[in-house]
């Protein structure tokens, strides 16, 4: 009985959604993107397209994505918004990050990406512009994508710090204890194949059409380069997020090494208490906040 109640609200939901649609002005941008993906379709082959162009995707949105904190480090007034003000940057250490980075992205990432294509074959996952859903519909696979990631990417992060394994392998991503945001893919080649399976989990379960696998990786890229990068920006629209941990959070996993293990939504560390030293280290900041503004009158 719950069940078909909960269909039937996920149903009226969509439904209302499709009328609001339908009052929306249109995207003066659909048809100039129509035009490219049938482009696409029409000159490269499915198996150039799952794997080329996935790798293609994700290289240009990780480093476009983490371009602005990079350029945040060289401007004074982005200064007061870095969370850990007196542990700026380095060339050693972005320049170590890159390499690592690099040598995870072609020799792990990309044997990953060649199987692109067997997976959409196997699954009948379709690449046509007819059947590609409209964006409410992507949004929401998006976020059922990033639900069922965050609760791998808690129970598994949470996992890889107990003490007989953490100094195999999730110590190297916690060479950095200062975040920043081509950091979120340095790891160990074992943690970017346990934490990474969490990505496809979701694919596995939603995947309607190919534009999905590329709308979850910019979203995921998104989440995950944002909260690495040690920037806090008041004026993020991911704040808007129910449930959105944010930089700040996993900030202070990297500072504090336990708790705040989940990555995208609060939720898990709440449940399990793993926050409590992270809330404990808020009313701290809060209080000497009061502290200074009472000296300064």
């Amino acid at each position: 009985m719950a069940v078909n109640e909960s269909v039937d609200i996920l149903n009226s939901a969509y439904l209302a959604v499709e009328y609001i649609d339908s009052f929306l002005p249109d995207n003066p941008l659909q048809q100039p993107f129509k035009n490219a993906w049938n482009y696409m379709l029409d000159n490269y082959t499915k198996f150039q397209i799952a794997t080329w162009g996935s790798l293609i995707v994700h290289e240009l949105s990780y480093f476009l994505l983490c371009l602005p904190g990079f350029i945040f480090q060289f401007i004074p007034y982005m200064r007061k918004y870095k969370i850990q003000q007196d542990k700026p940057e380095t060339w050693e250490k972005q320049w170590k990050c890159l390499k690592t980075l690099l040598f995870n992205h072609f020799c792990i990432q990309l044997p990953l990406i060649c199987g692109t294509y067997y997976f959409t074959e196997y699954f009948s996952i379709p690449y046509d512009w007819e059947r590609m859903p409209r964006w409410y519909v992507l949004l929401a696979q998006c976020f059922g994508c990033a639900v069922i990631e965050d609760a791998w990417h808690y129970f598994l992060h949470r996992l890889l710090h107990h003490k007989r394994i953490y100094k195999y392998i999730h110590k190297v991503h916690h060479e950095f204890i200062t975040p920043f945001g081509m950091q979120a893919e340095y790891a160990h080649p074992l943690e970017t194949l346990i934490l990474g399976a969490g990505f496809f989990i979701g694919i596995i379960v939603f995947c309607n059409h190919m534009i999905l696998l590329w709308a979850w990786v910019i979203c995921r890229l998104i989440e995950t380069i944002d909260v690495h990068s040690g920037y806090d920006i008041p004026l993020s629209p991911l704040h808007l997020v129910p449930f959105y941990a944010g930089a700040r959070f996993h900030d202070f996993h990297h500072m504090n090494f336990i708790g705040n293990y989940a990555s995208t939504f609060t939720w898990w560390d709440r449940i399990f208490g793993t926050d409590y030293q992270y809330i404990s280290y808020q009313k701290k900041e809060k209080n000497q906040e009061l502290l200074t503004e009472k000296k300064s009158k």
